[in-house]
């Protein structure tokens, strides 16, 4: 009985513990969902291939930007890049924007120096230019050719651009005032929001859940146990090899991630490790099925191989840097606490953005008659038929 009890109670402290979590991210996730949506409905294809249609260098640049002007979670972050590819970027640019969406954004800042300090976070901005900089140059080495081919047509056969008829259709031909102005163009925007929610909803209840799980079920004595310790620069590399991998297994996305980096940081790792391991939100287990169900089994590999490569390269050269320059930390202590629902920041904009979902889904609903029983709404019931 009491072992029933026990096991009850943490059930119950885990899915508390996704809660907060999933609190922690909503508005960036309405928010990173809602952009791509707009970027479905609004983006012209001429004007992301002349802005984001290669990969040199002011087209990177221009990718980091937006990237990190969007600020998003990790799964939205993805929804996004995806977006921007079916709308004609490049890939590799299309990747890019994701990478900055993530990792060069305000909010990660400054949890990382409320929880660890100053240091992590110039090490994740300097590291995530880096890491920027080593995708650009080998993504265009590693991601090209048909399976990239095949993917574009894969993603544009789920958004529907080649089969659109009807007044939003004509609409999406309209100057973009104008289109931005239309409630066709909003209907539209609204229901490619919900059609990639309704997509990946599967993938972010279970990768909540299981980071809810793993934060109170899992001893952080057994994410130590994957780091050496002890053998100079073999020991950086081994934990910057290992940082990315403790976030496959562990499922916590975006800014969640911080307070098991701040675990690991107690437990040992390298800066270097942790570099790495904060930079890896991108490649956890129900992200790569999100890649997976975006473009094909073939490609997903091949991202999470040269993720992992270029976020342990990266992680490494930080800490190298760092090193150098004398500033890594020496203590290994910081704030371990679970955020919660507190009256902060993010409570306001969570009220805010839950506002502005209730008002796209009233908008999604109502679809039909605002465009004229058009487009985006059939494209919303043949993206779910194709993938249920």
């Amino acid at each position: 009985m009491l072992a029933s009890a026990g096991w009850l109670v943490d059930i119950g402290r885990s899915l508390r513990e996704g809660f907060y979590m999933f609190w922690q991210t909503l508005w960036p996730l309405i928010l990173g969902f809602g952009l791509s949506g707009a970027v479905q409905a609004f983006a012209s294809r001429e004007a992301m291939q002349r802005r984001l249609g290669n990969h040199r260098p002011a087209a990177v640049a221009r990718a980091s930007g937006y990237g990190m002007a969007s600020s998003s979670c990790s799964y939205a972050a993805a929804a996004l890049a995806k977006s921007l590819f079916s709308r004609g970027a490049d890939f590799v640019a299309s990747m890019v924007f994701m990478f900055a969406s993530t990792n060069l954004v305000i909010e990660l800042g400054i949890v990382l120096i409320v929880l660890m300090g100053w240091q992590f976070a110039a090490g994740e901005f300097i590291g995530g230019i880096i890491m920027i900089v080593l995708l650009a140059v080998t993504g265009g080495l590693w991601l090209r050719g048909r399976l990239i081919a095949r993917a574009r047509e894969r993603v544009t056969a789920d958004a529907g651009h080649e089969h659109q008829h009807g007044p939003a259709a004509a609409a999406g031909r309209l100057p973009l005032r104008r289109r931005v102005r239309s409630a066709a163009g909003w209907a539209d925007a609204a229901s490619y929001t919900m059609a990639d929610l309704k997509m990946l909803r599967r993938e972010l209840v279970i990768g909540y859940t299981v980071a809810g799980f793993l934060t109170v079920l899992v001893p952080a004595s057994l994410w130590h146990a994957l780091f050496i310790t002890g053998n100079g620069f073999w020991t950086s590399v081994e934990n910057a090899v290992v940082g990315p991998f403790v976030a496959i297994i562990s499922f916590v996305c975006s800014i969640g991630n911080v307070p098991l980096a701040a675990a690991l940081w107690n437990g040992g790792i390298s800066f270097g490790g942790v570099i790495s391991f904060i930079f890896a939100d991108l490649i956890t287990f129900p992200l790569l099925l999100v890649y997976r169900r975006y473009y094909g089994s073939r490609l997903a590999i091949r991202m999470l191989a040269l993720f992992w490569a270029v976020m342990t390269v990266a992680g490494l050269i930080t800490g190298g840097i760092f090193a150098a320059a004398g500033i890594v930390p020496t203590a290994r202590h910081s704030v371990l606490a679970s955020a919660g629902v507190t009256w902060n920041y993010t409570t306001y904009l969570n009220i805010f953005f839950v506002a502005v979902f209730v008002l796209l889904y009233w908008t999604y609903r109502n679809a039909g008659r605002l465009s004229g029983g058009s487009a985006a709404q059939g494209q919303v019931c043949e993206m779910h038929k194709a993938h249920h």
